[in-house]
C-alpha cells in the first residue's frame, strides 16, 4: 500500500514538476527549441558554448509592450530551467516589434535529444543582466556587430578600430551592418591581442552582401593574406597564390564567408562549407588589419559587411556551418513555443488563442470597430424581428375583425387615442414589448384605418353615429381620404425600414474593414521580418494568420447581417403588401357606404 501511495503522489506531482518556474517574479516564459533533425540532415552537430541568435518579431512574439525598458527583464535559462545563460541584446525596438538577442548555449545542450532553452520576461522591477563580452569564448578576439554608428568590439579584448570610415546601414544580415562604397574601410592596429598564428590557429569570418559584380573588392587583408570578391566569386590570396571559390555569391543576398588557418593550411568557407585550401605558407600575420579595402586604400569593396569576427583558434567546418545556419536570414533552426504564465500549462493554448495573441494593436482597433458594428447590427435585427412579429400578428387580428364588418358599420373598430399612445407611435419596439395599450395599437393597418376613419368623419356633415347612409362623399373626398391613408402608409413603411441601412453598412463595410485590418497586419509582419532579417515560413505564418483574424471578424459581422437583412426584408414586404391591399379594400367599402 505504501508503494501504491508513493506512486500516486509521484503521479500527482508530475505536472507540477514539469511546470517548474525559475522565478515567480517573472510573469511569462517562452520555450525556444533547436531543430536537431534539421542539423542532422545537414550533417551538423551543436557545439558546446555556441551562440544562438534569437530573432523576436510579430510572427513569434506578441508581448513587446510587456517587456521592461530596453529588454532589461529578459532572462534565458538552459533546458533544466535552472541554469542562467549569458546573453546580449544587439537590437530591440518595441515600437516596430522586433529584437535580436545573442544567447550563449550551454555545453550540455549538445547531448540533448531535443535541445531547447527558456526565455523569461515580464518583470518591470528587474535590472539589466545582459553580458555582451561574456557570450564569447576566450578565443574570440574581435567581434563587430555594427549596431551603432561607432564601430565597437563586443568582446572583452576591446580591440577597437584605429579608424572607421564605413557607413552604418539598416537591414544587415543581423540588425545593422557596415556599408562600403569602394573608398571606405576599417583599420585595426596590430596588437598582441590580435595574434594570428598558424601554430595556435585562427579564423576570420563575416557576413557579406554585394549588389553588383566586384572588380576585386577586399573584404579582409592582413600582410600577404587577402580575402576578396572578384566578380561574384570569393577569392583567397596568400603570398600571391590564389584560391577562387567555385561557389559564387548571390547578388543582393547575405552570405557567410570565413577563412581558418592551422598547420594543414588556409581553408576558405562559403556558407560554412569548405570550398578549397591553400598551403600554410605564412606562419603568422603580424601587421595592421584592413576591412573593406586593401591596406594601401585600393581594391575597395562596394557592398556591406556584417558580424565581422576574428578568433585566435581555428574553427572547424561544423562550428562555421552551425553559425551560418543559425544566423542566416532564412534560418529555421529555432522554433518558438507559446507564451506561458506560472498558472498555465505548457501547450495548453489552442491554435485560435495562439493566433489571437499574435494580433497587433492595429488589428485589435479594426476588430474593436467591427465588434461595435456587430453589436449594433444584432440589436437592429433583434428589435426589428420583435416589431415585425408583433405587427404581423396585430395586422392579422385586425384584418379578421375588419372582414366581419358590414358596409354600413365601417368605423366601429375605431377608438380614441389613449393617453401615452404618442410615445408608442414614436417607438414601435416599446409598443411591441408592452401590453398596456389599446386594441390593435400594434397594427400598422389599424393606424392606416384610424386615419381613414378620422378623415371620413371630417368630411361628413354629422358624426358617424347619425344615419350615415343619408350622407354622401364626393369623388374628391374619397380621393382625399385615400391620399391621407397613403400618406400614413408611407410613414409606416419608413418606420419599418428605419435602421435597416445599418445592416447594409455592416454587410458592405464589414468585409472591407476586415480586409483593411488584414492588409495592415501583413504590412507590419513583413516590416518586422525585414527589420529582424529572418525570412522563413515560421516567421511569416503566425503574423499572416493573426492578420487574417480581421478578415474573419469582418465576415463574422457581414454574414449574420446579410441573412438578417434578407429575412427582415421579406417580412417588411409582407406587411407592405397587406397595407396596400387594406387601403384599396377600405376605400372600396367607404365608396360603397357613402357614394
Amino acid at each position: 500500500m505504501k508503494r501504491i501511495g508513493f506512486l500516486l503522489l509521484a503521479l500527482l506531482m508530475m505536472p507540477t514538476l514539469a511546470q517548474a518556474w525559475w522565478n515567480e517574479d517573472w510573469g511569462y516564459r517562452k520555450k525556444i527549441s533547436i531543430d536537431a533533425q534539421k542539423l542532422q540532415q545537414d550533417g551538423v552537430k551543436i557545439s558546446g558554448e555556441s551562440l544562438a541568435l534569437v530573432r523576436l518579431h510579430t510572427g513569434n512574439f506578441s508581448y513587446f509592450m510587456d517587456l521592461g525598458e530596453k529588454g532589461k527583464d529578459l532572462r534565458f535559462m538552459s533546458s533544466d530551467d535552472k541554469t542562467p545563460l549569458k546573453f546580449f541584446i544587439e537590437k530591440i525596438d518595441p515600437v516596430n516589434e522586433m529584437a535580436l538577442v545573442w544567447v550563449k548555449l550551454p555545453k550540455e545542450i549538445a547531448a540533448d535529444s531535443e535541445p531547447s532553452i527558456w526565455m523569461y520576461y515580464g518583470n518591470q522591477k528587474a535590472v539589466d543582466a545582459q553580458d555582451g563580452p561574456g557570450i564569447f569564448d576566450v578565443g574570440q578576439a574581435v567581434d563587430y556587430h555594427f549596431e551603432a554608428d561607432a564601430v565597437k568590439d563586443a568582446t572583452a579584448y576591446a580591440n577597437q578600430p584605429a579608424t572607421a570610415t564605413n557607413t552604418r546601414m539598416e537591414g544587415g544580415a543581423i540588425g545593422d551592418a557596415a556599408a562600403f562604397d569602394g573608398n571606405q574601410s576599417i583599420r585595426i592596429a596590430a596588437t598582441p591581442a590580435v595574434q594570428m598564428s598558424v601554430e595556435f590557429g585562427w579564423t576570420v569570418s563575416a557576413w557579406v552582401k554585394i549588389d553588383q559584380a566586384q572588380g576585386d573588392g577586399v573584404v579582409f587583408q592582413r600582410d600577404g593574406l587577402v580575402l576578396s570578391v572578384r566578380g561574384q566569386s570569393p577569392v583567397l590570396e596568400v603570398n600571391r597564390k590564389e584560391l577562387v571559390s567555385p561557389v559564387g555569391l548571390n547578388l543582393a543576398g547575405w552570405q557567410h564567408l570565413a577563412v581558418s588557418a592551422d598547420h594543414a593550411g588556409f581553408t576558405l568557407y562559403v556558407d560554412g562549407k569548405a570550398v578549397g585550401i591553400l598551403p600554410a605558407s605564412v606562419p603568422a600575420l603580424l601587421g595592421d588589419i584592413s576591412i573593406g579595402s586593401a591596406t594601401d586604400g585600393t581594391r575597395g569593396l562596394v557592398g556591406a559587411i556584417d558580424e565581422f569576427g576574428i578568433a585566435k583558434v581555428a574553427r572547424d567546418q561544423n562550428a562555421l556551418q552551425f553559425n551560418a545556419l543559425m544566423q542566416g536570414q532564412a534560418s529555421t533552426l529555432l522554433s518558438y513555443g507559446e507564451d506561458a504564465t506560472p498558472d498555465s500549462e505548457e501547450g495548453g493554448e489552442s491554435y485560435l488563442v495562439s493566433t489571437l495573441n499574435n494580433v497587433t494593436i492595429d488589428g485589435w482597433v479594426i476588430i474593436g470597430i467591427l465588434g461595435v458594428m456587430f453589436v449594433i447590427s444584432t440589436l437592429v435585427m433583434v428589435s426589428k424581428a420583435i416589431v415585425l412579429s408583433r405587427t404581423l400578428n396585430e395586422n392579422k387580428k385586425f384584418e379578421q375583425a375588419f372582414s366581419r364588418l358590414g358596409a354600413d358599420n365601417i368605423s366601429t373598430l375605431d377608438h380614441q387615442d389613449a393617453e401615452g399612445d404618442e410615445d408608442f407611435d414614436e417607438s414601435p419596439l416599446l409598443l411591441s414589448l408592452t401590453n398596456n395599450h389599446a386594441a390593435f395599437a400594434g397594427s400598422s393597418i389599424y393606424r392606416i384605418y384610424h386615419v381613414g376613419v378620422q378623415e371620413m368623419n371630417k368630411r361628413l356633415p354629422k358624426g358617424v353615429g347619425a344615419d350615415a347612409a343619408d350622407h354622401l362623399l364626393s369623388a374628391q373626398a374619397l380621393n382625399a381620404v385615400k391620399a391621407s391613408m397613403d400618406g400614413v402608409l408611407v410613414r409606416e413603411l419608413q418606420k419599418l425600414n428605419s435602421l435597416m441601412v445599418l445592416l447594409t453598412i455592416a454587410i458592405s463595410g464589414g468585409p472591407f474593414l476586415g480586409l483593411l485590418g488584414t492588409v495592415v497586419g501583413v504590412m507590419i509582419t513583413f516590416a518586422a521580418i525585414a527589420a529582424s532579417g529572418e525570412v522563413n515560413v515560421n516567421a511569416i505564418a503566425p503574423g499572416i494568420a493573426a492578420a487574417l483574424v480581421a478578415t474573419v471578424a469582418g465576415l463574422g459581422v457581414a454574414i449574420p447581417a446579410l441573412f438578417g437583412y434578407n429575412y427582415l426584408g421579406s417580412q417588411i414586404k409582407m406587411v407592405t403588401a397587406d397595407m396596400h391591399v387594406f387601403v384599396d379594400e377600405f376605400v372600396a367599402k367607404l365608396a360603397e357606404q357613402h357614394s
